[in-house]
């Protein structure tokens, strides 16, 4: 399943939060420092979707606050 994210890092506390059908919105405590928020974000996707890190993938923005992301099964 392909998703989007839209990330807001630096906030008060990590949480994901679906807004559509393919949108997501994950706020993280961790800011966007060499990748840190990224890892974060796949966490946190791992989490709520209940599978592993390893099936969590950012297909998109690496380096943007909108990310497309690969979630396997």
């Amino acid at each position: 399943m392909r998703i989007k994210v839209k990330v807001k890092p630096g906030t008060s506390k990590n949480e994901v939060k679906k807004i559509d059908e393919n949108l997501y919105e994950v706020r993280t405590t961790t800011i966007p420092e060499k990748g840190k928020a990224n890892e974060k974000v796949v966490e946190l996707l791992s989490d709520f979707f209940d599978v592993p890190k390893s099936k969590i993938k950012i297909v998109k923005g690496q380096t943007s606050r909108e990310k497309e992301v690969e979630v396997g099964e």
